[in-house]
């Protein structure tokens, strides 16, 4: 198991292009960044050469449109292919292996069908070694988001049925949503192709509150999961004292 950074949550006291350099000194190998677009990309780029850093993951649609996304939206097709061609250059640029497809807001049967609709589409159209991964996100944290339960994208990934679309599993929105994260993880680790963790219920560092980080990583490693597990939360204090959970992986 492989510990990454997410860098638009970590070392947030510095300017954006200052994190890959502190993330390389914490000893990360990989880092991901939200919404690498717009003049980030530029910056993205040379921040990673310079440090020798790899980028994971982004999210799609891009801040410039739509941050919580459309691909469940009905009548949004044509705006969600458009905004994920954008991900798509940004991820080839920038060497990115997964997309994290934000479904935006929706309910009912006509979201799910919008929703599986597209992602059909975009893993069709994802250029090869890009993964595009869901993940259900609480509703305190994003009320009316559509994706808000892991049997739900349970759901949608078996109806879309393709190699490259896969769960993107996150121990604060896990834990916020169904209670034990660790079950969660448990229950639907064969469909799981990447980890973030943060504690519940501040999004806060790993055993700063209700996670059983022990147990997860303890079933991470039973599971024989080998990715990336990246920290993506709200440090609360120098993000150097928040790194234990590196040496236990």
């Amino acid at each position: 198991m492989k510990p990454a950074a997410n860098l638009s949550l970590l070392w947030p006291e510095l300017p954006y292009p200052e994190r890959f350099a502190a993330a390389a000194a914490a000893g990360f190998k990989a880092v991901e960044v939200l919404f690498p677009y717009g003049p980030d990309t530029a910056i993205t780029k040379v921040a990673l050469a310079e440090h020798g850093l790899e980028l994971i993951l982004l999210n799609a649609p891009s801040p410039l449109s739509e941050p919580r996304g459309f691909a469940a939206q009905v009548g949004g097709a044509v705006a969600f292919r458009g905004d994920i061609q954008t991900a798509f250059d940004c991820a080839e640029l920038l060497g990115a292996s997964y997309i994290h497809v934000m479904t935006g807001e929706g309910e009912g049967e006509a979201a799910r069908s919008a929703l599986i609709d597209n992602l059909s589409w975009a893993a069709d159209a994802a250029p090869a070694g890009i993964t595009l991964t869901l993940e259900p996100l609480n509703p305190v944290s994003m009320p009316g988001y559509f994706l808000n339960d892991y049997g739900l994208a349970a759901d949608i990934l078996r109806a879309i049925e393709r190699p490259n679309v896969a769960l993107q599993y996150d121990s604060f929105h896990a834990q916020m949503i169904h209670g034990d994260a660790v079950q969660v993880f448990e229950t639907y680790r064969d469909l799981i192709a990447h980890v973030q963790i943060g504690d519940a219920p501040e999004r806060s560092g790993p055993g700063t509150g209700l996670v059983d980080f022990a147990s997860l990583f303890r079933a991470l490693l039973a599971a024989g999961y080998a990715g990336w597990i990246s920290g993506e939360y709200h440090p609360g204090t120098r993000t150097e004292e928040t790194l234990d959970w590196m040496t236990a992986l």
